[in-house]
């Protein structure tokens, strides 16, 4: 056994016995409970974590702040879902201050976004929880489409699907016309789901003088 002072233990301090007098030498006990100083856990240096610095995107950043000014500068409305708002004339409104400032894809949705409040400004971050890739990627069309599904009755909706099935031009000039037309086809995606489709409803709801003539210049098979 080595002794108390010899490299390698931790002395104890020492007890005495009540049996006999005069300095006593660590008992048995005692010398048990020596530890070795090879057995002390060392403390292992951690290194220093260097943070990994994110991409530089202050230019964007600036950018896209830039845009929202100008958009909010036109004082947009806001939606909140109750009944009583018009969901139908939020989002015209939204757009309509979105193609005068110049604002298009992805930008446009987000800025129409910030405008929701409440329940809608709720139903959109689940929506973008449920799916984060798509809703950062979405188009107006995309957004406008998902918003009305939402948030206009079906009732309404089968409404405004039998008022564009039956769309004339009357007593509207073209652009008048043209405005009906692409705020009404919205509500019936399957009756323009191509492109021909679409130019061939157009030119149905014009009227006769103006059809006849667009007719023959396409080649298009309209009856009139």
């Amino acid at each position: 056994m080595r002794a108390v002072g010899e490299p390698g233990l931790l002395p104890l301090a020492a007890t005495t016995s009540q049996a006999g007098g005069g300095v006593q030498t660590p008992t048995a006990r005692n010398l048990e409970q020596r530890v070795h100083v090879d057995q002390v856990p060392k403390v292992i240096p951690v290194p220093s974590v260097v943070p990994v610095q994110p991409e530089e995107r202050t230019s964007v950043s600036e950018d896209e702040q830039r845009r929202l000014e100008r958009f909010k500068k036109y004082d947009p409305p806001v939606f909140s879902g109750l009944a009583s708002y018009d969901s139908l004339g939020f989002l015209e409104e939204c757009h309509r201050i979105l193609r005068t400032v110049g604002i298009s894809g992805s930008s446009g949705v987000s800025f129409n976004a910030f405008q929701l409040r409440g329940a809608a400004y709720e139903w959109w971050c689940t929506y973008e929880l449920d799916s984060l890739n798509e809703a950062t990627s979405f188009t107006w069309t995309q957004f406008s489409d998902l918003f009305l599904r939402e948030f206009v009755s079906q009732s309404l909706r089968d409404a405004w699907r039998a008022k564009f099935d039956h769309l004339c031009q009357g007593a509207m000039t073209i652009s008048e016309y043209a405005v009906c037309y692409t705020s009404l086809s919205r509500h019936a995606p399957a009756l323009v789901s191509t492109v021909r489709e679409r130019v061939r409803r157009f030119i149905e709801g014009l009227i006769s003088r103006i059809k006849s003539s667009m007719v023959c210049k396409l080649d298009m098979d309209i009856s009139y």
